[in-house]
């Protein structure tokens, strides 16, 4: 009898120890969906594209940043003119940088996606996730938002 006890007590300790061990479950990332609707929303946020005004594709990014980006995103360097005249690169390399940010804010606001779009539509503008309360910078982040939610 006392050996049955025993071995029910090893079970439940087992049990709990394997249980209790196993790390919590990672929070998802943000959906596919969400990412492309941001992306699309940044484009439609930037303002309009001018000869020689420094800004590079449809997303306006700024020129020492392509480089870095597309290297890490399409696995090549491409020089600013070549990534505004690839639009098709361009996209992709927007839509990886966008998605690793809004992963990371999706994580960093506990999945709180009205959050999550102001920070990284913040950190867009300015390189920075919080900061976009007033003036042009929160201007920007309102029409993120509004664009984001059509």
């Amino acid at each position: 009898m006392k050996s049955s006890k025993f071995i029910q007590f090893l079970f439940i300790g087992v049990t709990i120890t394997i249980y209790g061990l196993n790390p919590l479950p990672a929070k998802a990332n943000i959906s596919e969906s969400k990412v492309t609707a941001f992306v699309e929303a940044l484009k439609l946020a930037a303002p309009p594209i001018k000869p020689n005004d420094g800004m590079y594709s449809q997303w306006q990014v700024l020129p020492n940043i392509i480089p870095s980006w597309t290297k890490q995103c399409l696995g090549k360097e491409l020089t600013p003119t070549a990534f505004d005249a690839d639009k098709t690169a361009a996209q992709k390399t927007v839509t990886c940088i966008a998605q690793r940010e809004l992963n990371q804010q999706w994580k960093q606001t506990n999945q709180n996606e009205a959050q999550t779009i102001r920070n990284t539509a913040c950190w867009w503008m300015t390189g920075n996730y919080n900061g976009c309360k007033s003036g042009t910078t929160a201007e920007y982040v309102k029409k993120i938002e509004k664009l984001y939610n059509k």
